[in-house]
């Protein structure tokens, strides 16, 4: 899948602490099942092999389903599994420096609080930006809030896509109305589901009306 043709519209982030299924693999099935669009496999406090068999078992699933996968911070991972990209952070390797490592061909995503880190994003060579956290969370206790105002900022002043971070859910989804973003990131909203599959078809449809109109 060439980068111009990604669908972020319903993008997972994985939290094996949070997940209402047995496994992640499970998890991210169902969840790709319902409409997901890209899945990223964060794993904070894991060793980096046991990281790099799950990021293993996680392509074959969504390989099968032709679902892009990201790894969050490990460009190592991402190169070892042959991912579709890596998601960084502003306190990891500079944004230049892991496009010369992952070559053009490859996605990087890049996390964004403030109208100045997106435009450095942009002109350093982000394809997409994942702008938060938009709400209070309890997968981020330490995330600073960004404010709708800010959003309207970074929209106004980039052309990538944004993803939207960070309290995301049924409920805040409409608040997004007007705002140009390209889709939401979910975690415990979907993750934490009885039914992923079903939450997942769910929440594709707020995104979709959201963004039709």
């Amino acid at each position: 899948m060439k980068k111009s043709e990604l669908d972020y519209s319903l993008y997972l982030v994985t939290d094996r602490e949070l997940m209402s299924t047995a496994t992640l693999e499970e998890a991210v099935e169902q969840a790709i099942l319902g409409g997901t669009t890209l899945v990223q496999l964060r794993e904070k406090d894991v060793s980096t092999l046991e990281f790099y068999r799950t990021a293993v078992k996680i392509k074959q699933v969504t390989d099968q389903y032709h679902v892009p996968l990201i790894i969050n911070d490990r460009v190592d991972i991402a190169l070892a599994v042959d991912a579709a990209g890596v998601h960084i952070g502003q306190s990891d390797l500079p944004v230049q420096r892991v496009r010369a490592i992952l070559g053009k061909d490859k996605v990087l995503g890049v996390s964004a609080s403030t109208r100045e880190e997106a435009i450095r994003a942009q002109e350093d060579g982000a394809d997409y930006l994942g702008v938060g956290a938009m709400f209070a969370t309890g997968t981020k206790t330490d995330a600073k809030l960004v404010p709708m105002e800010e959003l309207k900022k970074i929209r106004e002043a980039v052309t990538l896509p944004i993803v939207v971070i960070g309290g995301i859910n049924r409920k805040t989804i409409p608040l997004f109305d007007g705002m140009g973003i390209d889709g939401i990131a979910v975690v415990s909203a979907l993750i934490s589901a009885k039914d992923i599959t079903k939450e997942a078809k769910e929440l594709k449809e707020f995104v979709l009306h959201l963004r039709d109109k």
